[in-house]
């Protein structure tokens, strides 16, 4: 390589270590910007319009890539979703996950007396080999970011049910090594209500 072809190549480094969606870290003013876009359906403050949608505020970064990544592949099938992600570049689907990971969740307010969910999501049923939820999603539902575990505390009822149901009757497939379609296949409707009402009052 001459003199000047490696002084180019320094200098696209330099400028691939200081762009700070390259790295996976994205730019959260530029997020808000971009979100508005989003507002209709997750809120202005990523906390969901309606019990149906995910609340995607305080979400971990990298979570959410992997999420609009799988949108816009269709490796996650939901045809409004991935109609959206199609036109975002990895910059957009960074700045945008930045912006949403620094959002606060807000907690729903349910029975505080749900055994049944509680004791799923704490210890499982090991006869039926069912793990507890919290060995991946962490004791409060703050899920394990660096992992790719999701937080789950706080998050409407409705929509985690329908999300368990989803995994359940394999219709959501881009689970790590169909890991969620093996656990929630063996839930019952009543264990999956119980267990969506608990999660959703978890506070983070």
């Amino acid at each position: 390589m001459n003199y000047k072809g490696l002084i180019t190549g320094l200098g696209l480094t330099v400028a691939l270590a200081t762009s700070p969606w390259v790295w996976g870290e994205g730019d959260v003013a530029a997020g808000k910007r971009k979100a508005e876009m989003c507002s209709g359906c997750h809120g202005e403050d990523g906390n969901g319009n309606a019990p149906i949608f995910p609340k995607l505020a305080g979400q971990h970064f990298r979570y959410l890539v992997k999420q609009l990544r799988d949108f816009k592949s269709q490796l996650r099938e939901e045809p409004t979703m991935s109609a959206l992600a199609e036109a975002l570049s990895e910059e957009d689907i960074a700045d945008l996950s930045a912006w949403f990971a620094k959002g606060t969740v807000k907690v729903e307010k349910n029975d505080d007396d749900n055994e049944l969910g509680k004791r799923i999501y704490r210890v499982g049923d090991l006869s039926r080999r069912i793990p507890a939820c919290s060995g991946c999603h962490g004791p409060a539902g703050q899920g394990n970011g660096e992992a790719g575990f999701p937080a789950l505390r706080g998050q409407y009822s409705a929509y985690v049910a329908k999300t368990l149901r989803e995994f359940k009757a394999g219709e959501r497939k881009n689970d790590r090594n169909g890991m969620m379609h093996t656990i929630a296949a063996k839930l019952t409707d009543e264990e999956i209500g119980a267990l969506s009402d608990y999660i959703s009052a978890m506070k983070p």
